[in-house]
């Protein structure tokens, strides 16, 4: 190039920037839930039950990402996410619609609470759940490291309606066939409950554990901080209610720098 020539822009390229990943398979449970599977970077490292952010491109070309829970264990070569449909919702009234061979943004820094790090040992561990606030748990119950560090492992997940326990129970039936996770499958137990509709088990998941009831049909001693912790996602509301039942049996909130006795999920998507 001669001194005359000018020299071209150099373009900067954010290193934080989503990449964009294609959608490999996706499956609508009802008209409100459904969950999708996406290519993972190689370079993409997640601790099971963190979350990340995914999205789609604006009208204006930039992304619109929420923060969604990686529903895929941390050895799969993809990844999962299980998601409300919301009508008006920026996001997810699009999301709904996306096909194998579609594209998703995906974010670059996963993080969160919801991991094992967060916790101190202990026999039991509970993972609380309604709708969509399974998917971490989607998570760590395909990660052999949870059957590892806890003897039984209970997943608690209520709905409105039967139908939207489907996954759940998908993921429930599937596990004494998982690769790394089939010899631990007599460790976990799921228990489902709905509010909506006529079930063997109906009602909140906070009203079932301040009558006592879950412990009943489990058949196991109330919460105790000797012997089990505690992750809980839902809704804001059902987050609040569940955290205040664990400091009433007295256990402590933990965090990643400070493992405790319970943690929470501090991010939704929307």
């Amino acid at each position: 190039m001669s001194e005359t020539q000018a020299a071209s822009p150099v373009k900067k390229v954010n290193p934080n920037a989503p990449t964009e990943e294609t959608v490999l398979s996706v499956q609508h449970y009802t008209d409100r839930l459904f969950k999708f599977r996406i290519t993972r970077p190689g370079s993409f490292r997640f601790r099971s039950g963190e979350f990340v952010m995914i999205g789609l491109p604006k009208e204006d070309g930039k992304p619109l990402l929420r923060a969604y829970s990686i529903a895929s264990p941390s050895w799969d070569e993809e990844l999962e996410f299980f998601s409300i449909k919301v009508p008006d919702g920026p996001l997810t009234s699009r999301l709904c619609d996306i096909k194998p061979g579609d594209k998703v943004l995906l974010g670059k820094k996963p993080t969160g609470t919801l991991v094992h790090d967060a916790l101190t040992p202990a026999k039991r561990l509970y993972m609380f759940s309604t709708g969509t606030g399974i998917a971490p748990f989607a998570s760590l119950m395909r990660d052999p490291e949870t059957y590892q560090k806890f003897d039984e492992v209970i997943l608690t997940h209520t709905c409105r309606e039967i139908s939207e326990l489907a996954y759940g129970e998908e993921l429930t039936a599937a596990l004494p066939e998982d690769p790394l996770c089939d010899e631990y499958a007599h460790k976990f137990r799921l228990y489902n409950s709905v509010t909506r509709e006529d079930f063997p088990r109906m009602g909140r998941i906070t009203d079932l554990i301040e009558s006592g009831k879950l412990f009943e049909d489990l058949g196991v001693p109330p919460l105790n901080a000797e012997t089990d912790r505690v992750m809980i996602c839902g809704s804001m509301q059902m987050i609040q209610d569940t955290k205040a039942l664990c400091e009433k049996a007295g256990l402590v909130e933990g965090s990643n720098a400070a493992p405790a006795d319970f943690v929470i999920e501090k991010a939704f998507a929307g």
